[in-house]
């Protein structure tokens, strides 16, 4: 092993500890809040796309937990932030943190994924852009890669809360 390939590998196990020490931190912070809030929940942490990644997943009545998605995800994200806070108090650095809870976020990932290709498609055969609905931060990253990976590229554009994602013809 060379010097260099040392110390990538080094730096990787280093990102990896600090991403799991977020997701530790996180996942104490959430246990409080869902104890403050009487909800059943359990935690689940992993590390995804150079982030940290906690659910909240419970196995009764999900009802409870939806109270934490609130209407179009707001709580949600919401939630997320004051996670974020919570993390950069411990450690003093930026969090990216991602937070899912009763799988909103995956279905939300999968509708946002199959918008991108029916937009991808629609701009392949017409030779027009198309422009989208306003979304948040995480839904247009899902339907740029949504994008990327049908061999298009997409832009953003205009002001929060009305960014949106204008998908254009190759």
């Amino acid at each position: 092993m060379t010097e260099g390939t040392t110390s990538a590998a080094a730096e990787g196990a280093d990102t990896l500890t600090r991403l799991e020490q977020e997701g530790e931190i996180a996942a104490d912070y959430l246990e409080g809040l869902l104890d403050i809030a009487d909800l059943d929940g359990d935690i689940d942490m992993d590390v995804e796309a150079d982030r940290a990644a906690v659910s909240i997943i419970s196995d009764a009545d999900s009802r409870d937990l939806e109270k934490l998605v609130g209407r179009d995800g707001e709580v949600l994200e919401a939630l997320q932030e004051l996670t974020r806070l919570a993390v950069h108090r411990e450690t003093g650095d930026r969090s990216r943190l991602m937070l899912d809870v009763a799988g909103y976020r995956a279905r939300k990932r999968a509708e946002l994924s199959e918008l991108g290709a029916k937009a991808a498609a629609e701009v392949k055969s017409s030779g027009e852009p198309v422009k989208l609905a306003p979304m948040s931060p995480f839904e247009r990253k899902v339907v740029h890669d949504a994008i990327k990976a049908a061999g298009l590229r997409s832009e953003s554009e205009g002001e929060e809360p009305q960014r949106f994602v204008v998908v254009l013809p190759a």
